[in-house]
């Protein structure tokens, strides 16, 4: 359980990461490396949720889908300094037990 919480976490912050550099590269006029370095860091997105051991791909990326949530409202808070309100921290709770319903829930 711990690797995949490792993984879910990395696969965030190559998402948000790399997008954010696409983001500064195209929208606040930055040098084209923030482009290709971001760019670089998706493809590593790309393939970190295929490290994960559960089998399913639609349950994998619904879940990672969650997770997510909180890491944008994370990095919102924590780079770009807008305070997550209580909905905010009320919907990524949410995601969260979703998440873990969705991973760990007994299956027969």
């Amino acid at each position: 359980m711990l690797l995949a919480i490792i993984l879910f976490i990395l696969a965030g912050l190559a998402e948000i990461g790399g997008g954010y550099l696409v983001w500064l590269w195209l929208k606040e006029s930055k040098p084209v490396g923030y482009g290709i370095a971001g760019s670089l860091i998706l493809i590593l997105y790309g393939i970190l949720p295929t490290l994960q051991s559960f089998p399913s791909f639609g349950r994998v990326y619904a879940a990672y889908g969650g997770v997510f949530v909180v890491m944008a409202v994370l990095w919102g808070w924590l780079v770009d300094r807008k305070t997550p309100d209580l909905y905010d921290w009320l919907g990524a709770a949410i995601c969260i037990v979703g998440v873990s319903v969705m991973l760990w829930a007994p299956r027969s």
